[in-house]
């Protein structure tokens, strides 16, 4: 049995828009999580059927989804999306798959600490009596 009304940092949280239900709150208090003109604050109670526009958790652009059933405990990715349609236009997803491709291919570069061998490559000095 589904509740009439929950709080929107729950709801993001169950539905899994964040990874935390504290990821949640903090962007609905830094008034980040909107319905049209409305602010959502984390104890806001959510209804059925209202739009909800949310930051991704990292990246640029804006989600835009809609509440399709109220839920107040974490489930499974699958069973997830039937309580929220995602509404996002696709000028944000060409957008978010763009700077998913340049961020990978920049990770891809970063080896992490560079060796004994690489710093003294990158200094200068090659050997002992350089």
């Amino acid at each position: 049995m589904s509740p009439e009304s929950v709080r929107t940092d729950k709801w993001l949280w169950a539905v899994r828009l964040f990874r935390s239900r504290g990821e949640a709150a903090k962007a609905c208090e830094a008034g980040k999580v909107r319905g049209g003109e409305r602010v959502f604050k984390a104890s806001t109670l959510l209804k059925g059927g209202e739009e909800i526009e949310l930051p991704w958790a990292e990246g640029p652009g804006l989600r835009k989804v809609r509440v399709l059933g109220l839920i107040d405990k974490r489930v499974g990715a699958p069973q997830a999306r039937t309580f929220c349609e995602d509404m996002t236009s696709e000028e944000v997803l060409a957008v978010r798959a763009e700077w998913a491709r340049n961020r990978s291919q920049r990770l891809a570069g970063e080896q992490g600490r560079p060796t004994k061998k690489k710093r003294r490559e990158m200094e200068g000095g090659g050997g002992f009596f350089d």
